[in-house]
């Protein structure tokens, strides 16, 4: 993902990937980030341009 995707991630309606734009409606990190913050949760991205994305996600035990 680009620097720009990362950062707009968890923002509702942002849909990084425009070859997909007729496909769904740019909720679904939104509505990730929310629930783990309701859950006391934490959420991080580290991803490089062709090499991949990794997601780290911690849940309070």
């Amino acid at each position: 993902m680009s620097e720009q995707t990362v950062k707009r991630l968890y923002d509702k309606f942002y849909q990084g990937d425009t070859s997909h734009s007729t496909e769904g409606n740019g909720l679904g990190m939104a509505m990730v980030k929310k629930v783990l913050e309701l859950e006391n949760g934490e959420i991080y991205v580290n991803s490089e341009i062709r090499k991949g994305t990794k997601f780290t996600v911690k849940l309070p035990v």
